[in-house]
């Protein structure tokens, strides 16, 4: 395995260990480099073996598929079981959508509450491997509490880097209980990316989504999903878009498992953002080859609030592959689709619903068919948002009582 720039025209590569954060040849983003694999019914039959051992690698829904992923001595391996997320149908929810064959995945069901532990638990083993003794990340909050968890595992500091007053209590709180240090940046998330990529250089080891060992982690939400469903992919996968590395995490997934013969149909990706932080979708209809930044990002996804995504290349690859969509949904939707994912006894951050709040529009607009078989990805716990769910609930009961009067 080794380290590759992600853009075809270029090709360089670099070792597999280097830190650079980007291609020295041409700026663009690295991406890992699975050089083969065994027969896919053997693998096929290796990791659902290894559902039955005790070893805490095989416990995890991330390096049970280590064939696919960097490897590293058994004991230097930092996990805490993340993955092995069932999926859940829902019954109240696809019916609201249109939809008679609607699956959910729901990420938020992981240790700390969200979909970033299946990137961070093999960011942080890297961090290790590499000697690290503090790690570092701009958040909007998820990142930053799975990364605290992780980095505490492993006995290295953590470094927050948070938009001030733009990050949920409860994030907040989680960060601060895992032991992180924060550092609340005047500006929104882009800003306080920019700030940590500056302090990398004073010993940090950088951990958001454009390191490429996050990305391995994150891309086997795929391979156990490919599995749960017997390697026969769904028409549709929806993942809701923010900072766009969940969308290039799934996409290189695609890719490997299609090259590997461990899947045959190349389900369609579609990715939905928020109207008010719709860099992608503004991007993808220019189809110009920049990226349309949105400057003063605004949801009440807090999770999405991302103007300036920088995995947005590899983004509109996975697309591309998949024949997929992008779209983006009203703050109106995404609060709607909530509160449906609630009724039906799951639950999810308000940037999670984004994912079903675009399949109805989708299939409103006659743009998926109401009979597709689909699985749609929640990447946030009920509770990372607490405030959002009690405010809307004071709105919904204030509204009633105007109304009544």
């Amino acid at each position: 395995m080794f380290l590759r720039c992600s853009e075809a025209s270029c090709g360089a590569t670099l070792d597999r260990h280097d830190r650079a954060l980007a291609c020295p040849k041409c700026g663009d983003l690295l991406e890992l480099v699975v050089e083969s694999l065994a027969e896919p019914a053997q693998l096929k039959r290796l990791w659902m073996e290894r559902r039955c051992s005790d070893d805490p690698r095989d416990s995890s829904g991330v390096w049970r598929f280590r064939e696919v992923l960097p490897d590293y001595a058994p004991d230097a391996v930092v996990t805490m079981g993340e993955g092995n997320i069932v999926l859940v149908r829902g019954a109240r929810t696809a019916t609201w959508a249109g939809l008679t064959n609607l699956r959910f995945k729901h990420l938020g069901w992981n240790p700390t509450g969200c979909f970033k532990d299946f990137g961070m638990t093999t960011g942080i083993t890297e961090a290790k491997f590499k000697g690290a003794k503090a790690v570092g990340c701009a958040s909007t909050g998820n990142t930053a509490g799975s990364m605290a968890a992780y980095a505490a595992r492993a006995g290295i500091a953590a470094r927050v880097f948070l938009p001030a007053g733009f990050v949920t209590l409860n994030k907040v709180a989680q960060s601060l209980d895992y032991g992180a240090e924060i550092v609340e940046v005047d500006g929104n998330f882009d800003q306080a990316l920019a700030i940590l990529l500056r302090d990398c250089g004073a010993g940090l080891y950088f951990l958001n989504s454009i390191n490429p060992f996050r990305i391995e982690g994150q891309k086997t939400v795929m391979y156990e999903l490919m599995e749960q469903l017997n390697w026969n992919p769904p028409d549709y996968i929806v993942v809701p878009g923010g900072n766009l590395g969940n969308s290039s995490a799934f996409g290189k997934a695609l890719e490997e498992l299609k090259a590997f013969g461990l899947i045959e149909k190349i389900p369609h990706l579609v990715v939905v953002q928020a109207v008010g932080s719709n860099a992608l979708v503004q991007t993808w209809r220019a189809n110009d080859g920049t990226l349309h930044v949105v400057e003063e990002p605004h949801t009440i996804a807090t999770a999405i609030r991302i103007g300036n995504p920088r995995s947005w290349k590899k983004a509109l690859r996975a697309i591309r592959f998949t024949d997929g969509m992008v779209i983006d949904v009203t703050d109106e939707e995404i609060a709607e689709a909530k509160a449906m994912i609630g009724r039906d006894g799951i639950g999810c951050e308000p940037a999670s619903a984004a994912t079903l709040a675009g399949l109805r529009k989708l299939v409103r607009a006659g743009a998926i068919d109401r009979d597709a078989s689909v699985v749609a990805l929640l990447t946030g716990h009920a509770l990372k948002d607490t405030d959002f769910i009690i405010k809307s609930h004071q709105h919904v009961a204030a509204t009633a009582e105007t109304t009544a009067q």
